[in-house]
């Protein structure tokens, strides 16, 4: 019998409230996760910091503590797993990732990791957020990257069999930021612990209510922009009644350190923040936009403090210049903007595409079904 173990990875965050936020649903979502992933593993352990060894205790789990005195190494620390516990397929999770997996999604992870033959089954090979490694030995031999986005390319580039699952809210789904766990809250979606949790939150978003408006209005035009995959831009489409329009740009650039600037990111500091919603609102009826590759400065971003400052409009606890002045101009833009990260325009459009419907008429989607050329089109 192969020995199937389970590694979460929590990174421990700051002190703001919009990070404990984050950190708390990413806590919850662990939980849940881990009551799903019980009768298909034989260990589960959750890598964290030694400060937060206690959140996850209660679930019964052998908590991992990665070492204060040393940068953490997402590599270094997935071998060293790998020797410790004499794990023959691992299934990796970031914390915060595969909280939506249902029963059956889990099946289709535990039959890859029975597999014989070495290989790698990714949620998204271009970021990778959870995973599945056969024959994990394999792993020892190479060179991994530091942070997790990136395993799919050393792994393929390597010789081993790499493979993804199909892009659905299950898959595509992570805890980022703020604006990710106010999509769930408004979608109803998540396991027991994390409802819980979002139940008891207090934080809010000024324009997801607008935002979802325009997105249930056949007459409306939203644009997006960011690290869209097609599929998901297409998804997202025939959840909602509005027309859509934007750019895709960004895609990888974490993942393959590219640094070329983008076109959009050209256009805001040639015109400036306020110009540059100014133009929005002449072109479309809202927005949304993963603010990251847009706003990065030579691939470096600010702290987390500052992005999820800024998902929220929180301009006064913005420090960096360049993000407030950009997250004033966005509040101020006279139409509904919603701004965030990769997993914005990743699970969350999935998820603004079901939760504009709540309360409202679900029959103006008018989307007319596929005919498939049979006499019984009931």
């Amino acid at each position: 019998m192969k020995r199937i173990v389970a590694a979460i990875f929590h990174a421990p965050m700051g002190t703001t409230e919009p990070e404990r936020f984050v950190e708390g649903g990413r806590v919850a979502s662990t939980e849940d996760l881990i009551r799903d992933l019980r009768p298909s593993v034989d260990d589960i352990l959750v890598v964290t910091g030694q400060d937060r060894a206690e959140s996850f205790r209660r679930s019964d789990v052998e908590v991992v503590q990665s070492e204060p005195e040393r940068p953490f190494h997402f590599g270094i620390t997935l071998k060293q797993l790998v020797r410790d516990y004499d794990i023959d397929s691992l299934l990796y999770f970031g914390s915060g990732s595969g909280g939506l997996l249902s029963s059956g999604s889990i099946g289709t992870l535990s039959a890859f990791a029975e597999r014989d033959e070495r290989g790698a089954l990714f949620n998204n090979f271009y970021s990778c957020d959870f995973a599945v490694f056969t024959s994990a030995s394999s792993l020892l031999a190479l060179a991994l990257p530091e942070l997790d986005n990136g395993i799919g390319f050393a792994l393929a580039d390597a010789g081993i069999p790499c493979f993804a699952l199909a892009r659905t809210v299950e898959t595509e789904f992570d805890i980022d930021t703020p604006i990710d766990l106010l999509l769930l809250r408004a979608s109803g979606k998540g396991g027991a612990s994390l409802k819980r949790f979002l139940q008891e939150g207090r934080i809010e978003h000024p324009t997801l209510s607008a935002l979802c408006e325009r997105l249930c209005d056949r007459s409306a035009l939203i644009h997006l922009s960011g690290r869209i995959n097609p599929t998901t831009w297409g998804a997202f489409e025939r959840q909602v009644a509005c027309r859509t329009t934007g750019v895709v740009e960004g895609r990888g650039m974490r993942a393959t350190g590219d640094s070329r600037q983008l076109l959009l990111q050209r256009i805001l500091r040639e015109d400036g923040p306020t110009a540059f919603f100014q133009r929005a609102a002449e072109t479309a009826d809202a927005a949304v936009i993963d603010t990251r590759p847009l706003l990065a400065t030579h691939g470096r971003l600010p702290p987390a403090s500052d992005r999820f400052a800024s998902d929220l409009f929180l301009v006064d606890a913005i420090r960096d210049p360049d993000w407030q002045a950009f997250t004033t101009a966005a509040a101020d833009a006279p139409i509904p903007v919603l701004l965030g990260g990769h997993s914005l325009v990743s699970g969350g459009l999935y998820l603004l595409g079901e939760a504009c419907w709540k309360g409202r008429d679900l029959g103006r989607r008018l989307h007319p079904e596929p005919f498939t050329g049979g006499d019984d089109q009931s």
